[in-house]
């Protein structure tokens, strides 16, 4: 009577031996609840879009008959790719700013800050810590027609009237990008800075390297992991984002976020605003894998 249950306990005991001396499973059941969040919170969200994008607006209601209408519409449709491409090239302008003006400031923390660190690494993230819509509104103030930049040159002598270019245009959008995201950029610049073996550049130098050919040759290819992070956490948010075109863009600085929004909001197209988001989000998803494909072919060339 007792050998069956004895052996069925065997069972369970060494399937629960073996479970429990798997490391990927310890991993796997680490990383569950950030699993399921990231399932709950991404995934099934992006299905409904995703479903979404094939149905249609009839009057104030949807048909969800399925049907590619919506894509073949954005296709067709010259405004859909204006915006598009506008987004990519501000994105891109802005993407490369940031990381051209927080490379600097990482790696004079990492090479040249040697005690309280991690306070540099505050006092530079510090303005980031207020809410981004009030940085956006500050710009607004700056760039304005008579704000800080137009009333100093104008009391300098520098210009005779202010210069109306620098609000509600794809320059305003661009620096006010760059400046949001700047902290985003710093961190994991200064991190793989951090992590670079000092002893490869005394052996550059040793073998007769400037301090060019030693940034060149060690310092940047090494660093490169810290730019590809940096440039994905800054173009992959910015392509999409519509509140600082909203406030500061004006009708040239318009981005596909703010066509996306209009037909969720004013427009009630539920179903192309849909199809606009997955259209974004597959470009991305397209220049992301062919950026990591380039990186890691002039890795190989430097190497």
């Amino acid at each position: 009577m007792t050998a069956a249950p004895a052996r069925h306990i065997r069972a369970r005991g060494g399937l629960h031996g073996a479970l429990h001396r798997s490391k990927a499973f310890r991993g796997y059941a680490l990383l569950s609840p950030a699993l399921v969040v990231l399932f709950v919170g991404v995934v099934v969200p992006f299905l409904i879009l995703l479903m979404m994008s094939f149905w249609t607006r009839q009057g104030f209601d949807f048909d969800t008959t399925m049907t590619t209408l919506n894509y073949a519409r954005a296709v067709d449709e010259p405004i859909f790719g204006t915006f598009l491409l506008r987004s990519f090239w501000v994105s891109g302008i802005a993407t490369v700013a940031t990381v051209l003006l927080c490379y600097p400031m990482a790696y004079y923390v990492a090479f040249h800050v040697h005690r309280n660190k991690m306070l540099w690494i505050i006092l530079i993230t510090l303005p980031f810590w207020t809410s981004y819509l009030l940085r956006v509104f500050a710009w607004r103030v700056i760039l304005g027609y008579e704000g800080v930049i137009n009333a100093s040159l104008l009391s300098m002598g520098f210009i005779e009237k202010p210069l109306a270019f620098l609000l509600y245009s794809q320059t305003a959008v661009i620096i006010t990008l760059a400046h949001a995201w700047a902290a985003f950029a710093i961190l994991p610049l200064y991190v793989s800075l951090e992590k670079i073996d000092r002893s490869l550049l005394e052996a550059a130098a040793d073998l007769g390297d400037g301090p060019v050919r030693r940034f060149l040759r060690v310092t940047l290819p090494l660093s490169l992991p810290g730019v590809i992070a940096a440039t994905f956490l800054i173009f992959i948010p910015t392509t999409g984002d519509y509140i600082t075109p909203a406030l500061l863009g004006g009708p040239d600085g318009a981005m596909i976020g703010n066509l996306i929004q209009l037909q969720f909001g004013a427009v009630n197209n539920w179903p192309m605003g849909a199809a606009l988001s997955i259209i974004l989000t597959l470009w991305i998803a397209a220049i992301a894998l062919v950026f990591v494909f380039l990186t890691r072919r002039a890795e190989r060339v430097v190497a």
